[in-house]
């Protein structure tokens, strides 16, 4: 019984240490990914909406040059209604700036998401496949050399693919 006791109270003290240092490789990766693939989605919706821009700004060029009187027809929430041009251009103008906003919020958010991304690179040393192999050797024999000397950084480099 006493055997198994002190076995458990190595353990905890293992643990209390694993916490000092920080998460495991396998958490700063998945941590890495999830922030990437946030960033990749945020993009993805951005360009989305600039299509919708583009889209907007061809409708608009083409009502501006017709008769504000003549009917059109407009997709509302998945039902076409049927309007007249001078109804419907404000309404499209409108529409088009709030997604321009919309855009420069999202580009702002990546921006903050990138410079996220490259402070957790550079707090946890990771390295991406496919970098600079001189630079790649060059960090790893600078990593190296502080675990070996008691560097400043917590832990070895992580290497994400």
């Amino acid at each position: 019984m006493a055997a198994n006791s002190s076995s458990t109270g190595s353990k905890s003290s293992n643990s209390a240490g694993g916490k000092q240092t920080g998460p495991t490789a396998e958490q700063v990766v998945a941590t890495f990914q999830k922030m990437r693939q946030e960033q990749r989605s945020m993009a993805s919706k951005a360009a989305e909406l600039e299509m919708d821009i583009n889209e907007h700004s061809l409708v608009i060029d083409t009502l501006k040059d017709v008769d504000p009187s003549r009917k059109c027809f407009r997709l509302v929430g998945g039902v076409l209604v049927e309007r007249t041009v001078k109804e419907v251009l404000p309404a499209l103008e409108n529409n088009k700036e709030q997604i321009t906003k919309i855009v420069e919020s999202i580009n702002t958010q990546m921006q903050t998401k990138g410079r996220e991304l490259t402070e957790y690179r550079e707090r946890y040393n990771i390295r991406l496949v496919g970098e600079g192999e001189s630079e790649t050797q060059g960090q790893t024999a600078a990593s190296s050399r502080d675990s070996e000397g008691g560097g400043s950084k917590g832990g070895a480099g992580v290497l994400v693919s």
